[in-house]
């Protein structure tokens, strides 16, 4: 048997009865050659590489994809807990004792006692009914008539929209922050009163405006940092859920809330956030859903389920996207998201990318009001700038 390769390219090496593996000499380590790749035990045939050099040094490694610092830690906890459920939210009775919110979260103690107490769990809840009205359900499609309070809300974000176009860009280098939000901010904190009191409906809930005026200020990004993130779509929430708390909005208000003013309200944001610029506030970077939203994406899941044609993967489609985004608002955020960040959209939205990939949007739904909870609710830097007050109650775990 010759102990030097077979292939045609190698030189031949002759025998010799040194080289044969004998009884009382061992076999020495098998060895590939160099010109074909196969197996020899001749190590006359194998040359080292020639050393890296300053004329030739080694080729530098770039990752396809950027290491997963701010990727989710805790998937499977996220998996194996269970799926908020929709809850009532239990309407605040007189006598009342509004007081200013303050923020009260420092520690992740402060966080295992907000989510345990009755607070948390029914503003989780609430987020959840609001997710559940509606459920396979498009923007457009026809819905009770507005009421006045609603129909308020939509006019003060119309009227903030306004704003935008009264305050216009100044010029600036830098990628964010232009300095035209905070006078845009400003004009909020200054007019803020007048459009919160046209919400009370009665004197014995005038006190509440003190109240409320912190969500409504937090609900459209930082005048100090010039950013936004979850933590201002979560106020925004929170507000409306005070509002649910004063009996001023009801359960069958619902569906109204999501399709007619929280999708005004994410059109705002979109503008707020492409015309000044705001910097994404605690963003995941490219393990985040979006830079800047994520309710948005539990809304828009929602109303897709049992969507005779369009699945979870039905994103990756151009003509569904262009044909379908205002009528869906996870659509509309994919679209965005689109928009914005150039590449592989793999790369630069993996979260997104992976979602795709599941079944159906009942399964997507509950997964995202599961990842709401880890992944906001249960975040220090998000909830420390979170407010408590007498309608979204801090020290009470156990009735409001």
């Amino acid at each position: 048997m010759p102990e030097h390769c077979p292939c045609p390219s190698a030189p031949s090496l002759n025998s010799s009865p040194a080289t044969v593996a004998t009884a009382t000499s061992p076999a020495p380590p098998e060895s590939f050659c160099r010109f074909c790749g196969g197996p020899t035990n001749d190590a006359a045939s194998i040359s080292s590489p020639p050393p890296w050099s300053d004329s030739s040094p080694p080729p530098a490694y770039r990752p396809l994809r950027a290491p997963a610092i701010n990727a989710p830690t805790n998937t499977s906890a996220i998996i194996l807990s269970p799926v908020p459920r929709p809850l009532p939210v239990p309407v605040a009775e007189p006598p009342y004792h509004f007081e200013v919110p303050m923020k009260r979260i420092s520690s992740p103690d402060d966080i295992q006692r907000f989510n345990s107490s009755s607070s948390g769990r029914h503003f989780l809840g609430f987020v959840a009914a609001l997710s559940d009205s509606v459920r396979s359900r498009k923007i457009s499609d026809p819905i009770s008539p507005l009421t006045p309070i609603i129909s308020h809300l939509l006019s003060v974000i119309e009227t903030l929209d306004k704003w935008i176009d009264d305050i216009p860009p100044l010029p600036h280098s830098s990628r964010y922050g232009n300095p035209a939000y905070r006078s845009w901010h400003e004009k909020l904190s200054d007019k803020g009163i007048s459009l919160v009191v046209p919400l009370l409906t009665s004197d014995e809930l005038g006190p509440a405006a003190d109240e409320l005026l912190p969500y409504l200020l937090d609900s459209f990004g930082n005048p100090s940092r010039i950013d936004y993130g979850t933590g201002h779509e979560t106020n925004f929430v929170a507000f409306l859920f005070c509002l649910a708390r004063l009996g001023l909005v009801k359960e069958e208000d619902y569906t109204a809330l999501v399709t007619r003013l929280f999708v005004a309200y994410l059109r705002l944001m979109r503008r707020l956030q492409t015309v000044y610029c705001l910097e994404p506030a605690g963003s995941h970077g490219v393990w985040g859903l979006d830079d800047y939203h994520f309710i948005s994406f539990i809304f828009g899941s929602a109303q897709l389920i049992d969507h005779k044609y369009m699945k979870p993967k039905s994103i990756h489609n151009p003509d569904i996207l262009d044909n379908f985004s205002t009528e869906y608002m996870y659509l509309t955020c994919v679209a965005f998201v689109k928009k914005v960040k150039k590449g592989v959209f793999a790369e630069h939205s993996p979260m997104l990318d992976d979602i795709s990939g599941v079944a159906t949007w009942n399964k997507v739904n509950s997964g995202l009001l599961k990842m709401y909870k880890a992944e906001v609710l249960e975040k220090v830097p998000i909830m420390q700038h979170f407010l408590f007050g007498s309608l979204i109650k801090w020290y009470d775990s156990r009735i409001f």
